[in-house]
């Protein structure tokens, strides 16, 4: 039913979505060590670009004049839209500073309801029934997956903020994402967007530093944060997503939820009970229900 090229996609997306999803564990993993935000964001960010030029340089070099290089206005475009990418990394490490990594996925995950929301005012219009029953089940999924109803957990306030604001810039992210620069290589587009969020990382470093940056973080967390954080999802994303399609890449991204929650399980030990679980598991059918494309089986 499906052409090997399909399976290729779903391969590069879910790598590229578990590895994704693995990032937070590592962060939090960090910050066990006495590293702070900004050292984590910094590592990441100049280690991810260190290595997207050496990607870009050796297409570059394989390619010689093949490669469509990116216009001034490609390159602006990108690092405008990199901005928000920036603005997730520190949202998102911020909220995971303060909340367990199980939960902070499941907000980032509102990115589901927040991007139907963006595309009602963008473009105008209703969303479909599938859409509105979609983002319904998100949310009755999310009370469910934070254990919010029960009193058992304590879920700080700062925490919630931070990971509903990485949601929100993440939603952003992927809009720009998929609507500019689309002519260029992957790899370039990942860079320009890289040093757009650049700008926002080290921006917030100089805000939020007071002590001297601890520059063994580079070594100990910074290739695996740049690795998993900056380099592979969004280059494996990139070269997936044309293949499986929007509908079917969305599907597969989804992964970085379990994979997360059951990174924070086996090395972190954070407890997740079975409400959670279904929750999450709500979370997932939500996301696969969106991107079902029904018209087929309803035409005559």
């Amino acid at each position: 039913m499906f052409k090997n090229s399909v399976f290729k996609g779903v391969f590069l997306v879910g790598l590229g979505a578990t590895s994704f999803g693995m990032l937070a564990t590592f962060v939090k993993m960090a910050y066990a060590e006495g590293y702070t935000t900004a050292e984590v964001t910094i590592s990441q960010f100049v280690l991810g670009i260190t290595g997207i030029l050496i990607i870009n340089g050796f297409q570059k070099a394989k390619s010689k004049d093949e490669v469509v290089k990116a216009s001034k206005k490609n390159i602006f475009q990108l690092m405008v839209a990199g901005t928000s990418l920036g603005m997730t990394s520190v949202f998102y490490y911020m909220a995971v500073k303060y909340i367990p990594v199980s939960i902070a996925i499941v907000l980032l995950m509102q990115t589901v309801w927040i991007g139907v929301l963006l595309e009602m005012l963008l473009e105008k219009k209703i969303p479909s029934k599938q859409k509105i029953v979609s983002v319904v089940i998100v949310l009755i999924g999310t009370l469910l997956a934070t254990d919010i109803l029960k009193n058992e957990i304590q879920l700080d306030w700062r925490g919630l903020l931070w990971g509903m604001l990485a949601a929100c810039s993440f939603t952003t992210t992927m809009f720009t994402a998929n609507r500019v620069a689309l002519g260029i290589s992957s790899a370039q587009r990942s860079l320009y967007m890289l040093l757009g969020g650049a700008v926002i990382v080290f921006g917030f470093a100089l805000a939020s530093q007071n002590t001297p940056l601890n520059f063994t973080i580079f070594l100990k967390w910074g290739i695996i944060l740049s690795l998993f954080g900056t380099i592979i999802p969004p280059m494996l994303m990139n070269a997936g997503f044309p293949l499986t399609g929007i509908g079917l890449g969305s599907i597969v991204s989804a992964l970085e939820l379990p994979v997360s929650v059951l990174m924070a399980y086996f090395l972190l030990n954070e407890n997740v009970n079975i409400t959670q679980w279904f929750g999450i598991a709500l979370i997932l059918f939500a996301i696969i229900l969106m991107n079902i494309n029904f018209s087929k089986d309803n035409s005559n």
